[in-house]
């Protein structure tokens, strides 16, 4: 996920198929919202997706991730 964000490069440089998973991954609305909280330019919006992000993401794949490891025991 970390190789798939913003962290390294500019989505702005990547083909459109690239920026749209940038876009929906956690760790870009993460790493958006640090740099706007070093910058002081930090609004809810990139709080709370920095926040909401990662807890829909648990919350989703959660869930299967015990379903799978149950069944392989």
């Amino acid at each position: 996920m970390t190789f798939a964000s913003n962290i390294f490069v500019d989505p702005a440089t990547m083909p459109d198929f690239l920026q749209a998973v940038v876009g929906v991954n956690p760790v870009s609305h993460l790493v958006t919202a640090l740099r706007a909280l070093m910058d002081g330019q930090a609004t809810a919006l990139h709080i709370l997706l920095a926040w909401a992000a990662p807890a829909v993401t648990t919350v989703i794949f959660g869930p299967v991730a015990m379903v799978l490891y149950r069944r392989q025991r």
